[in-house]
C-alpha cells in the first residue's frame, strides 16, 4: 500500500478547520439574530394622570376611564364642537383621551435648550425628551454613562399638529423646522444624550410605536446598537385631525373605544407618550440590569391590496401573528393573554377577532381560554403611541400577575364568537394564572396605513430579580440617599417625590433605592 505523506493531509485539515470556523460564525450569527431582548426600563405620560408606570397600573387595575372633555387650552378644538354629525366643518364629539397636565410646560434649561427655541419645539419633542430621560433613570442608567455609545433611538410619531397652529413670527423663526420635523423627534434625543446608534423616526400611522420596538430589537440583535430607546408620542393640538376623521365618520360619538362591544361606532382618540429601554438579554444579565419583561419575537408586515386603503386585512394579520410566534418559538396554546389592537370599530374588531380565531382557536381547550383585552378602552387610541401604551400595560400585567378589566363591554359584538377560540374578555381584574408555566403574551398594533406589527413577550425567568432598582451587593449599617437637580425648585420637587414613594411603597429595600440613586442617576449641581 502506498504511504501518504503527512504534508498531503495539511490542505484537507486546513479546509476542514476553515469550514468549522464558518459554521461556528453562522451559528453565532443565527443565535444573535434570534436572541431575546430585555425590557430594562420604561417611562410614560398617559391620560388619567398616569405620569409613571405605577400610577398607570393603579389606573388600569381599578378600571378607570381617562377620556375627558377637550381641555380649555385646546380652544381651537373646543370651538368647533357640534353634536350634528352631518354638520360641515364641525367636530361631533367633545371628549377624548387628553393628558391632564398642560403640555405647554417644559423645563427647557434642564436639556440645555434656550427658551426661544423651546417655544418653537413641538410639545411632542418635549415629552419625548422628558420620558426618555425618566425611562433611562428607571433602568438605573445615567445619561453620562451612555454618552458616546452605540445607543439607538427609535421613535413612532405622526407629523406635527403643533406646526398647524398659528404663532407669531412663525415663518421667520430659525427654529421652526427643527421644532416641527418628525426626524428631529428621534434626532434630538440622540443629540441631547450624545449617542451614536441609529436614530430613526417611524411613521406607519397607528402601528408606529410597535414598529419602533421591532426595529430596535433587530438593531440590537444585529449588534448595530448596544442599547436602544423605543417609543412613541401623540398629541392632539390642532382641530385638523378631528375634522378629517369626523368627515370619515371614523370617530365614536362619545369619544370612547368600545372594544369588541356591539355598540362600537368608531374609535376614540387619545394622546400620550411612552418609552422603553431595551437591551440584549445576555447583556442585561451580565450587567445585572432590572429585567422587567423579555421580548421573544417581533414582526411587521403590510395589508397590501384589499377592500380599501384603510380597511384591515384579516389574512395579513393572521400571517403576521403566526410568523411572529414561529420567530419567538412559542406555540399558540402557550399564549395566555392577547393585548388586541381593538379600536372598537364595527368593521375592524370582527376582522381582528376572526384572525385571532384562526391562529389560536385550533386546539385550545376550554380550561385554557385566551384572555383578550385592549388598553384603548381605558385611554382611547393613542395612534402613533398606541402600541407603546399596549406594551407598557402588558409589562405591568406580567409584573402584577393580573389582567385589568376591559371597559365599555356590555354586549359582545354579535359577529364575534368567543367560544370559537375559546376566549375571555374580563370586565373586572382577574388573577393571571398559568399553572406554573411561563406567562407569554402577544401584542397587536395595526396601522391605518396597512402596516401591521406584533410582539411576543414573556415574564423574565423567576431566577432574575425584576425590581426597578439596581441591587447593592454590600450590607451597610447606614445608607446615603443622594438627590440632585439643576435648580432648587426642581430639587424640592424631587425630594417630595421620594418622600411620597417611601411613604407609599414598602416592598423595595432601602439599600437598593439608595444604591440606584447614587450610581444610576446623573448628578447635578444642586444636591442634598
Amino acid at each position: 500500500m502506498k504511504k501518504v505523506a503527512q504534508e498531503d493531509y495539511l490542505p484537507l485539515l486546513r479546509s476542514s478547520l476553515s469550514t468549522i470556523k464558518k459554521l461556528k460564525v453562522e451559528l453565532e450569527k443565527k443565535k444573535s439574530n434570534t436572541e431575546p431582548i430585555a425590557v430594562i426600563g420604561m417611562g410614560c405620560r398617559f391620560p388619567g394622570g398616569c405620569n409613571d408606570p405605577e400610577k398607570f397600573w393603579e389606573f388600569l387595575n381599578e378600571g378607570h376611564d381617562g377620556v375627558i372633555e377637550v381641555p380649555e387650552d385646546r380652544g381651537s378644538i373646543r370651538d368647533l364642537y357640534d353634536p350634528d354629525p352631518n354638520a360641515t366643518g364641525k367636530i361631533y364629539l367633545k371628549e377624548a383621551g387628553f393628558l391632564q397636565e398642560k403640555v405647554s410646560e417644559f423645563d427647557s434649561r434642564f436639556f440645555g435648550i434656550s427658551p426661544r427655541e423651546a417655544i418653537e419645539m413641538d410639545p411632542q419633542q418635549r415629552l419625548l425628551l422628558e420620558v426618555s430621560w425618566e425611562a433611562l433613570e428607571r433602568a438605573g442608567i445615567s445619561a453620562n454613562e451612555i454618552k458616546g455609545t452605540q445607543t439607538g433611538v427609535f421613535i413612532g410619531t405622526i407629523g406635527s399638529e403643533y406646526a398647524l397652529l398659528p404663532r407669531a413670527n412663525k415663518n421667520t423663526n430659525p427654529y421652526t423646522l427643527t421644532g416641527s420635523m418628525s426626524n428631529i423627534a428621534s434626532g434630538r434625543i440622540s443629540y441631547i444624550l450624545g449617542v451614536h446608534g441609529p436614530s430613526i423616526s417611524i411613521d406607519t400611522a397607528c402601528s408606529s410605536s410597535l414598529v419602533s420596538v421591532h426595529l430596535a430589537c433587530e438593531s440590537l440583535q444585529r449588534g448595530e446598537s448596544s442599547l436602544a430607546l423605543a417609543g412613541g408620542v401623540n398629541l392632539m393640538l390642532a382641530p385638523d385631525g378631528f375634522l378629517s376623521l369626523c368627515e370619515l365618520n371614523a370617530l365614536a360619538k362619545d369619544g370612547r373605544c368600545k372594544t369588541f362591544d356591539a355598540s362600537g361606532d368608531g374609535y376614540g382618540r387619545g394622546e400620550g407618550c411612552g418609552v422603553v429601554v431595551l437591551k440584549r438579554l445576555s447583556d442585561a444579565l451580565r450587567d445585572k440590569d432590572p429585567v422587567l419583561a423579555v421580548i421573544k419575537g417581533s414582526g411587521v408586515n403590510q395589508d397590501g391590496p384589499g377592500s380599501g386603503l384603510t380597511v384591515p386585512n384579516g389574512k395579513a394579520q393572521k400571517e403576521l401573528i403566526t410568523k411572529t410566534l414561529d420567530v419567538a418559538n412559542v406555540p399558540p396554546d402557550d399564549i395566555s393573554y392577547l393585548e388586541a389592537h381593538g379600536t372598537g370599530t364595527a368593521l375592524g374588531d370582527p376582522i381582528e377577532f376572526q384572525a385571532l380565531t384562526e391562529v389560536f382557536g385550533k386546539d385550545r381547550k376550554a380550561e385554557n381560554p385566551l384572555i383578550i383585552g385592549s388598553v384603548k378602552s381605558n385611554i382611547g387610541h393613542l395612534e402613533a403611541a398606541a402600541g407603546m401604551a399596549s406594551l407598557i400595560k402588558s409589562i405591568l400585567c406580567l409584573q402584577n400577575k393580573t389582567i385589568p378589566p376591559n371597559l365599555h363591554l356590555d354586549t359582545v359584538n354579535p359577529r364575534i364568537h368567543l367560544d370559537k377560540i375559546p376566549a375571555k374578555i374580563p370586565t373586572e381584574s382577574i388573577p393571571w394564572e398559568t399553572e406554573g408555566k411561563q406567562k407569554n403574551l402577544g401584542i397587536s398594533s395595526f396601522g391605518f396605513s396597512g402596516t401591521n406589527a406584533h410582539v411576543i413577550m414573556s415574564e423574565p425567568p423567576e431566577t432574575l430579580n425584576t425590581n426597578n432598582y439596581l441591587q447593592s451587593s454590600f450590607e451597610r449599617p447606614l445608607h446615603v440617599l443622594t438627590l440632585s437637580a439643576k435648580d432648587e425648585d426642581a430639587l424640592s420637587e424631587l425630594i417630595i417625590k421620594y418622600k411620597d414613594y417611601l411613604d407609599n411603597k414598602s416592598l423595595e429595600k432601602l439599600e437598593n433605592i439608595c444604591f440606584t440613586a447614587n450610581v444610576g442617576r446623573t448628578h447635578f449641581s444642586h444636591r442634598t
